[in-house]
């Protein structure tokens, strides 16, 4: 297939902004069966976060709109354009993954931070923590540019409105007290902490949890996640695995079975500065391969966990590192 590099370039020259110059603007069209990627011969290849990604990044470039009044701003102080979709496209704007079917966001089509990832979920939902230094001390410092000036923290957002509301302690109590609960919600958007200085406002802001008493006499924990934004290329395998893990330690918790996991988007991006890496992993060929996320089974309470706790086995790093070596993503701000 063929990305539009002339319509796009004439809507940002009607905006004032240079165009783009892409190394190239083909690349190969994703091909699925039964919910699979499948190569030339049909032979299934890679993940299901694989197969998403192929089809949402094919989505984005074919039909993405772009912005025309970014508030990002890249490191030398350009606007951070992005191609966004809506909602809608071929997955209908939500990913779904069944953990007992052994299906999993992880991605193969580049190497993914998989410990910073995980040591970011526990600073936001066991640390309950604002403070930029306790992530550095986690290996993490993606947040560094959203600090309220002085403070080391990111402000009134994520960890510390999770500990101000006692989030975690009170969804996880629920369900154990009532496993039919329906109103198992944690919500990361609180208007007055808003009112506060902070950072970026959450992008991740809703999660649901339901346990499902099934057929097989087995309890299972399913859970959803719901996005008001995705930066895709940079985070959105990123997002989908904490939020997996997070799944896991919560069903653990209980002491169920782990389900149905779906991620919804409201608006998903490629930044203007993207799409070459966006082309560059649709014309990639991803690894089979079967992660699984293991807990240790010496500890249940979510509280007493540490990122040390939660391992994934299964991914074939070094294969990924030398097919599908890692690309550079230029930050918008």
């Amino acid at each position: 297939m063929e990305f539009n590099l002339e319509r796009l370039n004439k809507r940002k020259i009607e905006l004032g902004e240079k165009p783009l110059e892409l190394q190239t603007t083909t690349y190969q069209e994703p091909i699925v069966n039964n919910g699979l990627l499948v190569d030339k011969n049909g032979h299934n290849i890679g993940t299901k976060g694989d197969m998403y990604t192929k089809l949402t990044l094919n989505d984005i470039l074919q039909r993405g709109c772009l912005d025309i009044n970014p508030r990002p701003k890249y490191e030398d102080g350009e606007p951070a354009h992005t191609l966004s979709l809506n909602h809608g496209g071929t997955t209908a704007g939500i990913f779904t993954y069944d953990a007992a079917k052994g299906e999993t966001p992880f991605i193969t089509l580049r190497p993914i931070a998989l410990n910073a990832a995980k040591n970011e979920l526990f600073w936001i939902y066991l640390y309950q923590s604002n403070n930029l230094d306790l992530l550095k001390d986690l290996g993490v410092t993606w947040w560094d540019e959203w600090e309220v000036p002085g403070t080391r923290t990111i402000g009134s957002v994520y960890g510390e409105t999770v500990r101000k509301y006692d989030l975690v302690r009170k969804v996880l109590n629920q369900m154990e007290n009532d496993p039919d609960c329906r109103r198992n919600i944690i919500s990361l958007w609180q208007e007055n902490q808003f009112e506060l200085p902070h950072g970026l406002k959450p992008c991740a802001y809703l999660t649901n949890y339901n346990i499902r008493h099934e057929w097989d006499g087995k309890d299972y924990l399913d859970m959803s996640l719901k996005q008001r934004s995705s930066d895709f290329c940079t985070a959105g395998c990123i997002n989908q695995m904490q939020y997996f893990m997070l799944h896991h330690l919560f069903a653990h918790h209980l002491g169920v079975e782990v389900g149905i996991f779906s991620w919804q988007y409201d608006n998903i991006q490629i930044y203007d500065r993207h799409i070459d890496q966006a082309i560059e992993m649709l014309n990639r060929e991803p690894i089979t391969c079967s992660p699984k996320i293991i807990i240790n089974e010496n500890k249940q309470n979510f509280f007493d966990m540490t990122p040390d706790d939660v391992r994934v086995i299964g991914i074939p790093r070094e294969r990924i590192r030398s097919k599908n070596p890692q690309l550079k993503f230029p930050l918008g701000i």
